[in-house]
């Protein structure tokens, strides 16, 4: 049975998705925009993880939640799912907001960012779950870190990759903080899990991105 944080969530989600779909003004009061954040409207980092472009791209976000949320609220817990859930979307939005500092105009909206938090929990806390019941979690999770570094490098989208990437990594490391244990008994994912975000930071000192 489904956790009733998690319902209450994608509810919310839903609910103000549509909102910003018949209103066009609302949308862009409260998406991700690197001018407005930058003249004051932080509250654009967390309310853009509301919002979406359209409803394709709301089903294919509540439809991931639902099938990795379950897993993470099993091992964490209600509050632990929260945890990983909202400290993943300001993760993504803070990422995005630094590799994307001097571009004014920049927009992005979404709940990527968290939804990539919550996999990525998953993946750590269940690293043999089954994505499309046939690839194992922990190569669909390290494929979709390189998959999103590379759409940082290209631009030939309008995928917001950066916050894909900060989101993975905000629920990578609070999942690590709720149980440390997994250093020992998961130890080589972690490894591996690291390896992109490693990767990330030395392509940025270098200015490939």
């Amino acid at each position: 049975m489904i956790d009733l944080v998690l319902v209450v969530v994608m509810a919310i989600t839903a609910l103000v998705s549509f909102k910003g779909f018949n209103d066009p003004y609302f949308l862009r009061k409260y998406d991700f925009h690197v001018g407005s954040i930058r003249a004051g409207e932080q509250i654009r980092m967390f309310s853009s993880g509301f919002l979406h472009a359209d409803l394709q791209h709301l089903l294919l976000n509540m439809l991931t939640l639902y099938f990795f949320g379950p897993l993470v609220v099993a091992y964490l817990g209600s509050v632990g799912f929260l945890l990983v859930y909202f400290c993943s979307l300001v993760a993504g939005s803070l990422l995005t907001l630094y590799l994307h500092r001097n571009e004014y105009s920049y927009r992005a909206l979404g709940a990527s960012g968290a939804i990539m938090g919550v996999v990525f929990s998953a993946v750590l806390l269940q690293p043999d779950a089954r994505v499309n019941f046939i690839i194992p979690a922990w190569i669909f999770g390290l494929a979709y870190m390189l998959f999103s570094i590379y759409g940082m490098r290209a631009r030939r989208d309008n995928i917001g990759h950066t916050a894909h990437f900060g989101g993975a990594v905000g629920g990578y490391l609070v999942t690590l903080i709720r149980m440390p244990e997994l250093l020992q008994t998961e130890l080589w994912l972690v490894l591996l899990l690291l390896a992109p975000i490693v990767l990330l930071f030395v392509l940025y000192k270098m200015g490939k991105l």
